[in-house]
Formats: C-alpha cells, structure tokens, sequence
C-alpha cells in the first residue's frame, strides 16, 4: 500500500474538518489522503479547474493561519515542507475537488467527506440547542432565585427581631456596672 493510499475503511474524516477564517475546512494534504492520490495531483487538478473552485469553495491559506494550525496540531517542523501555503476546502469544494479527480477511490471516499461535514453540522446545531437550552434554565433559576433571596432577607430580618428582648413598659433600664463621674 502507497503511504497517500490509506485502507477504503472508514476514515476518522472529522477529525481532519478545521475551522478556518468561520468556516469548517479540510486541508488539501488530508483531503489528497482521503481521495488516495498526491496532494500535487490534488492541487494540480484544482488549477486546472479553477473556475469550478470559487473562493466559497476553497482558498489559500495564509502564512499566520498555518502558523496557528502548527501550533495546535503541534507538528514537528522536520527538513523539506511545502513550497506553497496549503489549500483550505469546503464542503462543496471537497466534493467538487473528487470530480475532478475524476477517480473511483473520490467518489467514494466523497461520501465519507460529506457525512464527516454533516455530522459536524448536527453535532453544532445539537450543541447550540443545548446552550439555549441551559441559558433558559438559568435565567429561570435566578429569578427564582432572586425572589427567595428577598424571602429569606425577611426572615432573617424577623429572626434579629425575635432575638432582641423585648422592651418593658413604663420601666427604665437600670445601667449595670461602675460609672466615672466627672
């Protein structure tokens, strides 16, 4: 097996999608990966299809962006690299880029890309409701909250009340203790 031809198993896809300037993206050296052919022959067919890649579909990547993805992914920086800044696909650039490479292997690795976006598309959508849904129990809680609050002010207030010894009537205190007179 070639090291670009991984098994036709499914792959871990979304593991590769990475959020880039705010849109799920995935890598042309992964994508080649998955469609099992060089990232050069990736690129290649991309340029010479450009016109079916607008910038919604792909885009390079700028040199503080691959800065900031090294860091996360933490890579070791090794001899040799890329001559070029990687290409960021899209969802529909992923699927644009598996027709024309025009390949088995893409088209059916092309699914797998699809339901990796989709998933991450639920999984955001399941992850906002569950937001909502906790800023909603919150808000809830804390006027209900603020309202015990103000009981349990109250009682506490009642309670001191309670505690001071009630004041006798028609009789004046008698001062306990020794007085310095002047």
């Amino acid at each position: 097996m070639k090291p670009n031809q991984p098994n036709l198993e499914i792959m871990p896809v979304e593991g590769l999608i990475k959020l880039i300037r705010a849109q799920r993206v995935i890598l042309d050296a992964d994508l080649a990966r998955i469609y099992g052919v060089p990232t050069k022959q990736l690129n290649q067919a991309v340029k010479r299809n450009a016109d079916r890649f607008p910038d919604d579909f792909t885009f390079q990547l700028e040199p503080q962006e691959v800065a900031a993805l090294r860091s996360q992914i933490v890579t070791s920086k090794g001899r040799g690299g890329r001559r070029y800044m990687p290409l960021a696909f899209t969802e529909h650039g992923a699927i644009m880029a598996a027709n024309v490479l025009n390949s088995r292997r893409a088209a059916q690795m092309s699914i797998f890309v699809v339901r990796a976006f989709v998933k991450m598309r639920e999984t955001l959508a399941q992850n906002k409701e569950l937001a909502a849904g906790l800023a909603e129990l919150e808000r809830t809680l804390t006027a209900r909250l603020d309202g015990h609050e103000k009981v349990i002010g109250r009682i506490l207030e009642e309670i001191k009340k309670l505690m001071e010894p009630p004041p006798v009537p028609g009789r004046k205190r008698q001062e306990i203790g020794f007085h310095v007179r002047d």
